[in-house]
């Protein structure tokens, strides 16, 4: 769904703006590709080094550096944004993969992937809804098929993307009366960095033709925040042909 950007769109504020996390990588990244065209982006991610060299790549774009499981310094990051316009689109790419047997797994890990999977979405979120308010508009988490059926092996992970799901359906049932839509983006595998990671921990080989690349699920968000307003894309699984 990329476009080249028309001649006449202006740059700055002016766009559209929307806040990707885990915008240097895998999904986050194609997710900035396909936007760059018709968004003003606001890059997140905890490199700011790497941000500012991302941003220098697109039309409009600036770093948005934060620990988002630092609500303070996420907090004052904000801050530093002029959203004085209001924030048409936030998208949650940002996320960690936990591999473990319920039976043999550290709850410690549990914890971890609550907190980044679960709680820091939930309080980005929080945070920027005045904003999201005011554009009307549209958030979308990027979860995964785990948060449909769970996977042996995966229990933390897999628990956590049903979580956010269920923050999703809230959030969406919450919001409906201040206009903001909320999409739970569910994609099958994907060939990132992540799924190495998980192919080498089953003990298989990674064959990246077997799976979806990035910009196929960007393609997805990219329709989400870009369907008209009389309609809500509230959940989508996409998976690899």
């Amino acid at each position: 769904m990329t476009t080249s950007a028309p001649d006449h769109l202006p740059t700055g504020a002016a766009r559209p703006a929307v806040l990707i996390t885990g915008a240097n990588r895998g999904i986050g990244r194609a997710v900035a590709d396909e936007l760059a065209a018709d968004h003003h982006l606001i890059l997140g991610g905890r490199d700011e080094t790497a941000l500012t060299e991302l941003a220098a790549q697109f039309p409009s774009a600036v770093p948005f550096a934060a620990d988002l499981t630092d609500r303070e310094a996420t907090a004052a990051a904000l801050g530093r944004l002029d959203l004085a316009d209001g924030l048409t689109g936030l998208v949650h790419s940002a996320g960690i993969l936990v591999n473990g047997t319920v039976a043999e797994s550290d709850p410690a890990e549990w914890t971890q992937s609550f907190e980044i999977n679960v709680v820091a979405i939930m309080e980005l979120t929080q945070l920027l809804l005045p904003a999201l308010r005011v554009a009307r508009g549209t958030v979308v988490m990027i979860n995964s098929g785990s948060g449909y059926n769970a996977v042996p092996s995966r229990g933390a992970y897999s628990a956590s993307k049903f979580a956010l799901r269920g923050l999703a359906d809230s959030l969406r049932l919450e919001e409906r009366e201040h206009g903001v839509r909320v999409s739970s983006i569910h994609p099958g595998r994907v060939a990132t960095d992540m799924q190495r990671e998980l192919r080498s921990f089953e003990g298989g080989e990674y064959q990246e033709e077997n799976y979806m690349k990035p910009a196929t699920v960007a393609a997805t968000v990219g329709l989400a925040l870009r369907l008209p307003a009389d309609a809500s894309i509230d959940s989508l699984s996409v998976r690899p042909r």
